[in-house]
C-alpha cells in the first residue's frame, strides 16, 4: 500500500512536480540576493525619522514599505506622475529602481500558476499535495529499507540509481515536506480558505478633521522602530477624513493626520502570526539561508524522479507479474519473499500459480513489508528467502528480523521457510536459517521442516514443493524455468597459461569489453558498470546453470578479465581454458557490491590464493591514488602458478602496490598464507589497529586458515575477524 501511494503520485505528477520545484528553487536566490543588496538602516532609526527623511525629499509620498530582507520602498506621486525607489534609510533618498525583477517576476507566475490563474494555482496545490504524499511514504519507504527509523543513515547497497535515490530521499525529505505543507497552506489562504484578520474597522467619528502633523511629533511612530515596520500609507492630499495607515509586527492601526493620535489598533492574531510564518518559510523571505536550504532540497527533486523512474523500471524488469494474488486481508496464505537480485520473485511467482490453482487464495509481499496485523485470514504463511553477503537480509527483506522479534507471541498460522543461495559461498542461505531460527524460538509452529534450493535448482524446488503439497494435502507440482539476467557475447582477445608444472592448468583470460548502449549506461544494465571484486557469469554450452567468477578488472580497465583454473570434469572451466582467441562465451554480470576495495584510504590488506588472486590483482590495477595495499598470495610453485607476477612487480614500482608476499605450499617447505600472516603478525595487527581493511578471496580452507591466523594475531588487543566483519573491514569472496 504505501509502495503504490509512493509510486503512482511520482509517476503521473512528475512533470508537474518538476516543474514546481525547479522554479522554486530559483526562486529561492531572489530574497538572499536582495538582502545582501538592501541598504541597511541603523537599528536606532524609528519609522518617525525615516518617514521624515523620506517626505523631505518627495513631498508626494503616499506609502513606505519596508519587506522582510530589510529593503525599504518609498511610492509617491509628483505632479501627477508616479515614482518609486528603493529607499537609503540614511538619506531618504532612492539608490535604486523598484520595479520588480522581470526574472523574478516569471517564475514567481510559473510557479504560482503556470501561467494559468485560478486554474494553474489549483494545478500547482495538487503538484503540491502529490509532493507531499510522496514524502510521507517515500520516508517510511526509506525508513523500512534501511530497516527502522534509528537506521535512517544505514549504509545503502544495490543498484546506484537506487542508492542514489534513496541518499537524495534521506538528505531532501524534511525540506521538501516544509515546502509542500506550506505552499497548501498558502493556496488555501489565497481561495479564502482560512480566517483572516485584517486591519481594525475604520473610525471616521474619532477623526479630529485636522491635517498638518509632523512626523517626528508623532508618538507611535517615533516608538516604533523601522526593524519592525510592514508598511505605513500616507493619508490623501486634501482629504482631512483620512489617516495614516501604519502595519508593524505587532499589528495594526490608524493615526490621526492632525494630531497624530492613535485612533484604533488591532494586534496580530496567533493565526496570523503563524500564516506570516508559513509564508516566511515557503518564500524564504526573511530566512534567506533558510530559503537557499529549501532551494538545495527542491534540486532533489529531478534527481528523485530520474531515479525514481529508473527503479521503477528495473523493478518491473526484475520483478515478474503476480498474477491471481489477493488482498492481505483476504489470502489464506501469505507469501512473503526475500530478494536481492530479484531471482527470488521468480521462484515466487510459480508457487504462487501453483497455490492458486489448487484453489488457495495467495497475498505475496516483500519481506519487509510483513504486519500480522493484516492478514486476518491467514492460515499459513510461507517465506522464500535468498541471502546477502555474509549472512545479511537481502534487499527485500530489510526490518523483517527486528519486526519479528518484537513480535509477542509469534502469529498463529504455521510457518514454512525455504532458503536460497549457492552453496559455494561460506554462509549458503544464513539469512533463511537465521529467520526459521528466530520464528521456532517465537514459538511460530512449523508447516514443512525448513529447507533450502541451491544456485536455483528447479528439481530441489520442486521436491520442496512436493513436500509443501503433503502439508496442504494436495498435489503440488512446482515447474519452475529460472530466468536468468540477458546475457552478452564476450570475445576472447588474449590468454596467459600458468600451472602446468603443478598440474593444475590455469589461465588468465582477457575479453574485448562490449559495447554499452545510452540506455545501458544510464541504467548500469550488461556490463555498462562494473568493478573488480564484482561476479561474472557464464553460461556454459549444454547447461542452463550458470557458474560465477570473479571479475579482475572494472570497466574504466577497458576489458573483461578473470582467472579460471580448470577442475576435473568441470564443464564451464574446461571450456573456458580451451578457449581460443577471436571465440566468444556468453556472459553476464551480477554485482557484489560487498566486495568492492572502495574509493576511501584506509589501507588495505588482500589475503589470496590461487585463482583468489583475481580479484585482488584488479584492486591493485586500479589504485591509481596510490592508497597503502599489501598483499598476501599463496600460489603452488612459483614457476607455474606465480598468476601477474611481471604486473605485481611493475604495480610495486609504480607505487600501487606497498608490499607483496608469497607463500609457496609445494616444496621441500611447504608455506601458506597464513603463515605468512603469522611471520608477519606484528606489523599486521598494526595495520589493522589503524584502520586497515583485510579482503580475502580464495578456496574455504584457505579462508578458515586465515580467518584462525587473524584470530591469534588479533587477540592481544582484544579484536577479531568477527568484530572487523561488522565494521565492514573484513570481507571475504570465498568458493
Amino acid at each position: 500500500m504505501i509502495r503504490a501511494l509512493h509510486r503512482w503520485p511520482g509517476l503521473v505528477a512528475l512533470a508537474l512536480v518538476t516543474v514546481l520545484a525547479l522554479s522554486g528553487a530559483a526562486l529561492s536566490v531572489f530574497p538572499a540576493a536582495e538582502r545582501l543588496a538592501a541598504p541597511r538602516a541603523d537599528a536606532t532609526l524609528s519609522v518617525a525619522e525615516l518617514a521624515a527623511r523620506i517626505e523631505a525629499a518627495y513631498t508626494g509620498v503616499e506609502q513606505i514599505r519596508r519587506a522582510p530582507s530589510g529593503r525599504i520602498t518609498a511610492y509617491w506621486f509628483d505632479g501627477g506622475v508616479p515614482g518609486a525607489a528603493v529607499i537609503d534609510p540614511a538619506t531618504g533618498r532612492g539608490v535604486a529602481s523598484a520595479d520588480p525583477n522581470p526574472t523574478e517576476r516569471w517564475l514567481t507566475n510559473l510557479h504560482r500558476s503556470l501561467f494559468l490563474g485560478d486554474g494553474g494555482r489549483i494545478a500547482t496545490a495538487v503538484g503540491a499535495a502529490a509532493m507531499l504524499a510522496l514524502v510521507l511514504s517515500g520516508a517510511a519507504l526509506v525508513a523500512r529499507r534501511a530497516g527502522g527509523w534509528r537506521r535512517w543513515f544505514a549504509p545503502l547497497r544495490g543498484p546506484l540509481a537506487g542508492r542514489l535515490h534513496v541518499e537524495a530521499a534521506r538528505i531532501a525529505v524534511l525540506g521538501l515536506a516544509l515546502s509542500s505543507a506550506t505552499a497548501l497552506w498558502m493556496t488555501a489562504s489565497t481561495f479564502d480558505l482560512l480566517p483572516d484578520g485584517g486591519a481594525p474597522p475604520f473610525p471616521p467619528a474619532a477623526v479630529s478633521g485636522e491635517t498638518g502633523v509632523a512626523l517626528r511629533a508623532i508618538d507611535l511612530l517615533r516608538a516604533t522602530p523601522v526593524a519592525g515596520l510592514r508598511e505605513l500609507s500616507f493619508p490623501y492630499p486634501g482629504d482631512a477624513t483620512d489617516v495614516f495607515t501604519l502595519k508593524t509586527d505587532r499589528g495594526a492601526g490608524y493615526l490621526d493626520q492632525g494630531t497624530g493620535a492613535l485612533l484604533a489598533w488591532s494586534d496580530l492574531t496567533g493565526w496570523q502570526r503563524v500564516s506570516e510564518t508559513i509564508t516566511m518559510l515557503h518564500t524564504g523571505k526573511g530566512a534567506a539561508v533558510l530559503g537557499l536550504a529549501l532551494g538545495l532540497t527542491a534540486l532533489g527533486v529531478p534527481v528523485l524522479g530520474a531515479t525514481g523512474v529508473l527503479v521503477w523500471l528495473a523493478g518491473r524488469r526484475g520483478r515478474p507479474r503476480l498474477r491471481g494474488a489477493v488482498s492481505a486481508a483476504r489470502a489464506e496464505t501469505i507469501l512473503l519473499v526475500g530478494s536481492e537480485g530479484g531471482s527470488t520473485w521468480g521462484f515466487a511467482a510459480t508457487l504462487l500459480e501453483a497455490l492458486t490453482e489448487a484453489g488457495q487464495r495467495v497475498h505475496a509481499a516483500p519481506m519487509s513489508a510483513f504486519d500480522p496485523a493484516r492478514h486476518a485470514s491467514a492460515k499459513r504463511v510461507i517465506i522464500l528467502a535468498a541471502t546477502y553477503g555474509d549472512g545479511d537480509a537481502p534487499a527485500s527483506a530489510r526490518g523483517f528480523l527486528d519486526r519479528l522479534e518484537r513480535m509477542e507471541p509469534g502469529p498463529a498460522a504455521p510457518l514454512a521457510v525455504l532458503g536460497f543461495g549457492d552453496r559455494g559461498f561460506p554462509a549458503y542461505c544464513a539469512f533463511a536459517e537465521t529467520v526459521e531460527r528466530v520464528a521456532r524460538a517465537k514459538g511460530w509452529t512449523e508447516l514443512v521442516p525448513f529447507d533450502t534450493v541451491d544456485r536455483q535448482s528447479s528439481q530441489e524446488f520442486a521436491r520442496w514443493g512436493r513436500a509443501l503439497g503433503a502439508a496442504l494435502g494436495t498435489d503440488l507440482d512446482l515447474a519452475h524455468q529460472p530466468v536468468l539476467p540477458a546475457a552478452e557475447t564476450l570475445t576472447l582477445v588474449s590468454r596467459r597459461d600458468y600451472g602446468a608444472e603443478a598440474q593444475a592448468p590455469t589461465a588468465i583470460l582477457r575479453f574485448a569489453l562490449p559495447k554499452a548502449s545510452l540506455w545501458q549506461r544510464l541504467t548500469g544494465r550488461g556490463l555498462a558498470r562494473f568493478h573488480a571484486g564484482d561476479l561474472l557469469g557464464v553460461l556454459p554450452e549444454g547447461s542452463p546453470v550458470p557458474r560465477l567468477y570473479s571479475l579482475a578488472s572494472g570497466r574504466r580497465d577497458g576489458f573483461v578479465e578473470i582467472v579460471v583454473r580448470k577442475h576435473p570434469g568441470g564443464l564451464c572451466s574446461g571450456q573456458l581454458t580451451a578457449l581460443e582467441p577471436g571465440r566468444t562465451v556468453r556472459a553476464f554480470l551480477r554485482r557484489n557490491p560487498v566486495f568492492h576495495a572502495g574509493r576511501d584510504h584506509a589501507p588495505l590488506i588482500l589475503i589470496g590464493a590461487g585463482t583468489g588472486v583475481g580479484p585482488l590483482a584488479g584492486f591493485i590495477r586500479a589504485n591509481a591514488r596510490r592508497r597503502p595495499a599489501r598483499l598476501f598470495f599463496g600460489m603452488r610453485h612459483p614457476d607455474s602458478d606465480f598468476l601477474y607476477g611481471e604486473e605485481l612487480a611493475e604495480w610495486q614500482a609504480q607505487g600501487r602496490l606497498d608490499r607483496l608476499t608469497t607463500a609457496v605450499s609445494r616444496g621441500p617447505r611447504p608455506h601458506y598464507v597464513q603463515d605468512a600472516l603469522r611471520a608477519e603478525s606484528a606489523e599486521v595487527a598494526r595495520a589493522i589497529r589503524d584502520g586497515a581493511r583485510v579482503m580475502v578471496c580464495g578456496g574455504r580452507a584457505m579462508a578458515a586458515g586465515v580467518a584462525e591466523a587473524l584470530t591469534e594475531i588479533l587477540a592481544p588487543q582484544g579484536l577479531t575477524p568477527g568484530m572487523l566483519r561488522a565494521e565492514g573491514r573484513y570481507v571475504e569472496d570465498v568458493y
